[in-house]
């Protein structure tokens, strides 16, 4: 299921929630130079070339315009880890230079307001502190030293205070229950949300607290001995609290709710805390749904941040909200805007606000005029913008396709031109042949007209046929975008001779508000028949083996391969299904937030009438299967828990299907840990090639 975020950061943000490193020194610095090369003399990705990569994240300009700030984490699957090191570069692009050279990752790097300083968050066995080192590297030193694992931090742009989070115990433990019963080994739950994606609660909140800088004393927790987190758990970040330009106030996101209560609403808002005199007001109250990454204006008399309306909906319309600090009063400027707004910055003169929005299968980079109430798309192309930062009359963004990872560009606001500055990964796939991405539009079964990419295998042959997959994306509501994953990797099924059909079918952003939300409390409905359109229409294609078809995806994509399954009519050679939603019943008592199945799937399955959405759960369907299929899931996956795709598996079993059951102990909603997702892939085309691939099984 799709978590709401900025959806620039997913990638990011899911990784790092799931694969913290280790707080002990590795005593082994991996870095790009001194890991196995991978080979390249197949001249297409496989798995190693594809963890050898690096991982541009973290893209901060410095106060004075001049120079770009960057983190890039390198892998060593044999060490089965990475290290992610800091590198400064011109704005205008050039050679980069390497600023830190640790064996653990220094994370979230920030400039410090005045320019002389870069900030970070490093971990060692005493925990996660801010450090902070000149520009070059030089006079590494550990700021903050307070008890407990800080988890994001910003500064006050007067540099008089530092904000940070970290969690602060409220729940009693066991021992502190039972200090007799040292050996205890158990957990206490009184309420729900004692589980949450890929952690169990331990009484524990994530609290934002205030110090004096540079001392880092006086700490002040603006949500003491309360059970509530900031940032809002399990992936808010330092985006979720921001200073206002002057330093005197702080905005803040916090969903004032917990135990049952957070588990069945969204209503997370924005406050704004004064430092004077400690007081506090709710800028957003009255509206029910989420309240997000706020931004102050350079004058610090307004502020924007991206609101959804409806409570409990966690992928409703993108709103952008601006409010006038003055009156307190905000709006919605997006009302005729039928796309939605995120990652939001302001230009110098505070006369613009740009953004990233969804359209079309792609996220491109836009400006409002406040003056002129007018939108204007920046940018254009087959692209993902997946950040903004304003410098001068430049926009300093990262940018990825389904052939490329992130890099940084730059846009000039004058001509609108794009200029690639960095170059991480160039000297890598420029040893590779890429698959190439076309566009093709498709007509539904209700007569509308559907957006699906077809990634074609590199040395593509059109005089040849190819088997071919369809992509079922998560979510349900997750763009099918130019993203670049590093599981779901097209590049990677296109090099094993795939072709991949990845549809942007119903309940997917970017094509209206209509389109997007067609999908909820109707799972089995139009987006099943627009998969069918988008695979019947390409099997016509004269280099498709129509009698060579697979159908792959997690999450609701995982949901969808089960429902598939029972509904394909021999379409298909072959299903996996990654973490997907099986039994209905059983997934809504198990699953942590309530919110997303009481809107998608209209509550419980007690009620009565007992909701249509109910009918729609794959289960029902068993008696149709009689198709090969992989299923896939994570130990520590809360949110579809691992007895879903047990119970798929079984029943496969049971019926005499050919199946597998490919189970991660240790992962999540998502595989990262470098061998197991190196497995994950390994096992995701023994099971293709077997049946799609060997003659003896046609």
């Amino acid at each position: 299921m799709k978590k709401i975020l900025f959806v620039t950061l997913i990638a990011t943000m899911l990784f790092n929630s799931c694969a913290k490193k280790s707080k002990e020194d590795n005593n082994t610095l991996i870095s790009k130079d001194n890991r196995e090369v991978p080979d390249f003399s197949k001249g297409v990705m496989d798995e190693k070339i594809l963890w050898y990569l690096g991982r541009l994240s973290d893209v901060q300009v410095s106060p004075d315009g001049k120079t770009l700030l960057y983190s890039v984490k390198y892998y060593d699957y044999k060490a089965n880890t990475g290290n992610a090191e800091l590198y400064t570069m011109p704005v205008e692009g050039g050679e980069p230079t390497r600023v830190t050279s640790t064996p653990n990752d220094e994370m979230q790097p920030v400039w410090r307001p005045d320019g002389k300083k870069i900030a970070y968050l490093y971990s060692d066995d005493k925990g996660t502190q801010i450090w902070e080192c000149d520009p070059d590297g030089s006079h590494a030193k550990q700021i903050t030293h307070v008890e407990g694992d800080i988890n994001s931090f910003s500064y006050a742009p007067d540099m008089k205070h530092i904000s940070y989070a970290m969690n602060v115990q409220i729940d009693p433990t066991i021992e502190q229950r039972y200090p007799d019963l040292p050996k205890a080994n158990a957990m206490i739950y009184d309420d729900l949300m004692y589980r949450h994606w890929n952690y169990w609660a331990d009484g524990t909140y994530s609290h934002l607290f205030i110090a004096d800088y540079p001392s880092c004393d006086n700490a002040t927790d603006l949500l003491e001995g309360q059970k509530f987190h900031c940032p809002t758990p399990p992936f808010g970040g330092a985006e979720e609290f921001v200073w206002s330009p002057d330093g005197k106030s702080i905005a803040y996101c916090c969903k004032k709710l917990s135990g049952k209560a957070f588990a069945e609403s969204t209503n997370t808002d924005v406050y704004l805390y004064n430092l004077a005199d400690k007081s506090t007001r709710n800028l957003s109250e009255g509206n029910m749904g989420y309240d997000m990454a706020p931004v102050f204006s350079p004058d610090g008399k307004k502020l924007v941040w991206w609101s959804m309306e409806t409570d409990g909906f966690e992928s409703d319309k993108h709103r952008m909200a601006l409010c006038d600090l003055s009156t307190g009063k905000w709006e919605d400027c997006t009302a005729e805007f039928d796309q939605n707004a995120t990652n939001f910055a302001w230009s110098e003169d505070g006369k613009k606000i740009y953004f990233t929005s969804d359209k079309e299968g792609t996220i491109q980079v836009y400006g409002y005029d406040l003056a002129a109430r007018t939108f204007e798309q920046i940018t254009d192309g087959d692209y993902d913008y997946t950040s903004i930062q304003v410098t001068g009359n430049q926009i300093i963004t990262t940018r990825t396709t389904h052939a490329y990872p992130a890099e940084i560009y730059g846009i000039n606001l004058k001509n609108k031109e794009v200029k690639q500055l960095s170059f991480i990964n160039k000297d890598v796939l420029d040893k590779v042949t890429l698959g190439k991405t076309i566009k093709k539009w498709v007509e539904t079964t209700d007569g509308k007209q559907m957006l699906v990419w077809v990634i074609l295998p590199p040395n593509f042959d059109s005089t040849k046929t190819y088997p071919t997959l369809l992509y079922c994306e998560g979510g349900p509501q997750s763009p099918v975008s130019q993203f670049y994953s590093y599981r779901w990797n097209f590049q990677m099924m296109a090099a094993h001779d795939y072709i991949i059909v990845a549809p942007n079918r119903r309940g997917l952003p970017g094509f209206g508000q209509k389109w997007n939300d067609d999908i909820s409390k109707d799972y089995g409905g139009q987006c099943m028949k627009d998969y069918l359109s988008a695979i019947d229409a390409l099997a016509k294609e004269p280099y498709v083996d129509e009698n060579r078809l697979g159908c792959i995806g997690a999450s609701f994509g995982g949901f969808s391969v089960y429902w598939l399954a029972g509904h394909h009519d021999k379409r298909f050679k072959c299903f996996i299904a990654h973490c997907g939603m099986f039994n209905f019943e059983s997934w809504y008592g198990t699953t942590e937030e309530l919110f997303f199945a009481n809107h998608d799937i209209e509550g419980n399955y007690w009620q009565k009438p007992t909701p249509k959405s109910y009918d729609f759960s794959p289960h029902h369907f068993v008696g149709n299967w009689d198709t090969p299929i992989l299923v896939i899931h994570g130990g520590n996956d809360f949110r579809i828990p691992y007895t879903e795709g047990m119970q798929a598996y079984d029943i496969a079993q049971m019926k005499g299907i050919p199946s597998r059951f490919l189970f991660f102990p240790d992962e999540c909603h998502f595989v990262t840990k470098p061998q197991n997702a190196m497995l994950w892939q390994r096992e995701f085309f023994r099971w293709l090639d077997q049946w799609l691939k060997d003659p003896q099984v046609q």
